[in-house]
């Protein structure tokens, strides 16, 4: 049984992801809190101490970038299938940084982040008792929110017919626009030519 403290603030966040047009405000207090410092939440509260190469994301912290990416994602929810899931993925899609960011060759990367988020995403939302739809759909969005930079730079980590039996290009799309505009100096143009491609 989930502690109502914790459950309390689930549906707060649930209430500020699909109302609010800056989540970002609610969610960075909020990580003061100290129901924030338990399982499942501590999970969002590593990405704070979760370094990213400042030369691809010169915000700093993984947890800079996911409020970035939320408040993007907040302004362009409306154009999704399922806001809801589509915030939830937004706030969840780098949940697996903290576990994969590591120092090779002295550069910060975080390789199978998406592969190890999508099953924190999972864990996150069946703490709370999501149903399994929804769980899958939002873990899968988390689980293929990197495929937008393998097709455009040609990686051989692309799977897309296996990316499209699982989500809806749309969603994913969107998703890749908003993780990739969630950074400093963005170049909004671009990325939306990117995400065209």
């Amino acid at each position: 049984m989930v502690a109502d403290n914790l459950y309390s603030l689930y549906k707060e966040i649930d209430h500020c992801l699909n109302l609010d047009s800056k989540p970002s405000c609610f969610l960075d207090k909020a990580s003061e809190r100290a129901e924030f410092a338990k399982h499942p939440f501590n999970m969002l509260l590593k990405l704070k101490d979760t370094k990213q190469s400042p030369k691809y994301h010169p915000e700093g912290s993984a947890w800079n970038h996911t409020l970035m990416v939320v408040d993007e994602a907040a302004a362009r929810k409306e154009k999704s299938t399922n806001k809801r899931g589509f915030m939830w993925a937004a706030l969840l899609h780098d949940i697996g940084k903290p576990l994969a960011t590591k120092i090779r060759k002295g550069k910060i990367t975080a390789y199978d982040h998406d592969r190890i988020g999508a099953k924190l995403a999972q864990e996150f939302l069946m703490f709370f008792g999501e149903d399994e739809k929804f769980v899958k759909e939002v873990s899968s969005l988390v689980r293929w929110h990197m495929q937008i930079l393998y097709v455009t730079k040609n990686l051989p980590f692309k799977k897309i017919e296996q990316m499209k039996s699982e989500v809806d290009i749309g969603d994913i799309a969107l998703l890749g626009l908003c993780d990739r505009l969630g950074r400093g100096g963005a170049d909004k143009k671009l990325e939306e030519e990117n995400i065209e491609k």
